[in-house]
């Protein structure tokens, strides 16, 4: 079974390029490819509040549901900016395209920094946060959580080399099962807490618990804006739409604008409904037991509907990670498509997924599984920076562009970088809730930095202008190339393509040097077969060979090196320099190399080592051309010789 039959067994039969518009989502198929991790983030964001507030005493836990509806306002106002980020830039790329559209260059670099370390962070905190939720029901398997964790990585990323659509499909099961469990739950909770339909209202009374100090009020404000800040993790992953909106079917703006509010109306009426459920029934938030199970359980007593929820939480928490496969290929291949990523991640596989995108993110999410252990405590101060850096960029990009609206003409239409716009007569009042948007969650990021600095929080700090530096040096290089390349100034004279000497490198005398020395010859009259001899006895037989074809021999001259140390490349190349510099100085050097080519994996790793090692000790000369002539060993021819030598 060769590499082309296992891929093919993996992933599925390649699509054509004009399948592409079939395998695009529905928006049935897109809302859980899209939104699994700002829906997933509502089991955890509810009491991400409360543990901050729980420091106030139990009595600041009411607290909780003004918190949430002033963060539910502040997912209001981004969805808002992103359906016109959708609609206004339906190419995608989000907050990248939208900052290096409005802001320049360097802003935008900061978005797509940002929001490459938040996906992979997605993936790990996601992955690790479902290992955790299997691991409390099955203590027994903790131990094994680094091992579960990166299984995930690995299953997650197979289903997503499938393609979109089939990965669509498979996660919506998951997605829509949570959504369903929780919104069920939030529904008799509702309804027992009102006391409807006959059912005994539920005790509401919260245990009394003392604050943990006494605090000033600079410092009662501050936890207040801690609380805030923490909640804010509800908002992770709701730029996910505006980088894919092609992947979905036409109108694809349209489409995903559609997406986007759905994924507010839901995600708002979960993280509400738990939240209120939470302040109301004498929810108090632990370490060994999460606010969602507690609800759950006292909702349903413990019954069918509990298990369902804990059980697809654990599913939507793994799947959550998803929305970064989605998005961190995409934005990486805008990224590449703009020379500030490795040209090679702007292409797309034979499932008309960006595969490189996605095994580079299942190679980084995976390191950090390794190096924090799968513990999702440890990496949550590293997340939601990135996030709420790309929010501010993305709004105070729109703000820029409908100032930019603002002084179109009516009727007319105006070019302007990635987008083409026209006047909107409603332009001030977006304009004010751009501005309302970026302001609010750029005074969230400030308080997530300084909240989360010594946390871990400054590794994110370094890492984004770290990778803005890398991004910019990646362009720098192709910018270096692409003026080194450029035929403007080329004059026909300053180009050589005919070959004044061949060198070809020969440890023996066999087929494949023969099939050389033929192709040689045609290149140039003056061929030259280098041996680097070792003993006596190489030399004998050598030369003993050679005299066996004088035919295919003739006009090629033997050159026999002797040495007497081990390393016979040194030598080898030292005799290509010296050709290069001394005979044939500014002239191309061509070195042919014979390799045989065996039939199986196996034999690629016994052979022609020093072939691979010769053409990277020759790589960067400016005048040595390397050519490479095959000759592929056959199964069949193996057999053959076999059979002679046992004769």
């Amino acid at each position: 079974m060769n590499y082309s039959t296992v891929k093919r067994v993996l992933i599925g039969e390649p699509f054509p390029t004009k399948a592409d518009i079939h395998e695009r989502l529905d928006k049935l198929r897109a809302l859980a490819v899209f939104a699994s991790d700002p829906i997933s983030s509502n089991a955890y964001a509810t009491e991400a509040i409360m543990s901050v507030l729980i420091l106030l005493g139990s009595g600041a836990l009411v607290l909780t549901m003004p918190i949430a509806i002033g963060i539910a306002l502040l997912i209001l106002l981004v969805i808002f900016s992103y359906v016109q980020t959708i609609l206004h830039y339906p190419q995608g790329g989000g907050a990248y395209t939208v900052a290096k559209d409005n802001l320049g260059k360097i802003p935008s670099l900061f978005a797509a920094a940002a929001l490459l370390t938040d996906y992979i962070l997605t993936v790990s905190v996601s992955v690790s946060a479902g290992i955790r939720a299997l691991t409390s029901a099955f203590p027994e398997l903790f131990d094994a959580r680094v091992l579960l964790a990166l299984a995930a990585i690995v299953l997650l990323t197979w289903v997503n080399l499938r393609g979109v659509r089939e990965s669509g499909t498979i996660f919506a099961l998951p997605t829509y099962a949570f959504v369903g469990g929780v919104l069920v739950m939030i529904g008799m909770g509702l309804t027992r807490y009102f006391g409807l339909f006959g059912f005994e209202p539920l005790v509401t009374e919260i245990p009394e618990i003392e604050a943990v100090d006494s605090f000033t009020d600079f410092a009662y404000l501050w936890l207040i804006l801690r609380a805030f800040a923490a909640g804010c993790t509800a908002l992770t992953g709701i730029e996910a739409i505006s980088n894919g909106v092609q992947a979905f079917k036409p109108p694809e703006p349209v489409n995903a604008a559609k997406t986007m509010a759905w994924m507010g109306v839901m995600a708002m009426s979960l993280f509400l409904g738990i939240s209120f459920l939470a302040t109301h029934l004498a929810i108090v938030p632990t370490h060994t037991d999460s606010v969602l199970s507690q609800l759950t359980r006292s909702v349903s007593g413990g019954g069918f509907l509990y298990y369902w929820v804990q059980f697809f939480t654990m599913m939507i928490l793994i799947l959550a990670a998803n929305t970064g496969y989605q998005d961190f290929p995409r934005l990486s291949s805008f990224l590449a498509q703009d020379g500030f990523l490795p040209r090679w991640m702007q292409n797309r596989g034979d499932r008309l997924v960006f595969s490189s995108g996605i095994l580079v993110l299942a190679l980084l999410s995976s390191l950090l599984i390794l190096i924090f252990r799968a513990d999702e405590i440890a990496m949550l101060p590293l997340y939601a920076l990135g996030v709420m850096l790309s929010f501010t960029l993305s709004q105070t990009g729109m703000v820029r562009l409908m100032g930019k609206i603002s002084r179109v003409p009516p009727g007319e239409i105006l070019h302007t970088g990635a987008t083409t716009i026209h006047y909107e007569s409603g332009w001030w009042w977006k304009r004010a809730v751009n501005s309302m948007g970026a302001v609010t969650t750029g005074v969230v990021l400030i308080v997530l930095i300084a909240t989360k600095f010594v946390d871990g929080a400054w590794l994110i700090v370094v890492a984004v202008p770290a990778i803005v530096w890398m991004l910019r040096s990646i362009n720098n290089h192709y910018a270096r190339i692409a003026e080194a390349l450029r035929t403007h100034t080329l004059s026909p004279d300053k180009l050589q393509a005919v070959a004044d000497v061949v060198i070809i490198p020969i440890a023996d005398v066999h087929r494949g040097t023969l099939r050389a020395l033929e192709y040689a010859k045609r290149l140039s009259t003056d061929v030259r077969a280098v041996s680097i001899i070792t003993s006596p006895a190489q030399r004998e037989q050598i030369e003993r060979r050679w005299n066996r074809f004088p035919e295919l021999t003739a006009g090629v001259k033997l050159v026999l090196i002797d040495y007497e140390f081990r390393d016979i490349l040194h030598p080898l190349v030292e005799y290509i320099h010296q050709v290069n510099r001394m005979e044939f100085p500014d002239h191309l050097i061509t070195v042919v190399i014979p390799e045989f080519v065996p039939d199986s994996f196996m034999g690629h790793l016994l052979h022609n080592q020093t072939a691979n090692f010769l053409r990277f000790r020759l790589r960067g000369e400016e005048d040595i051309v390397v050519i490479d002539v095959p000759y592929l060993i056959k199964r069949e021819q193996v057999r053959v010789g076999a059979s002679r030598a046992i004769a």
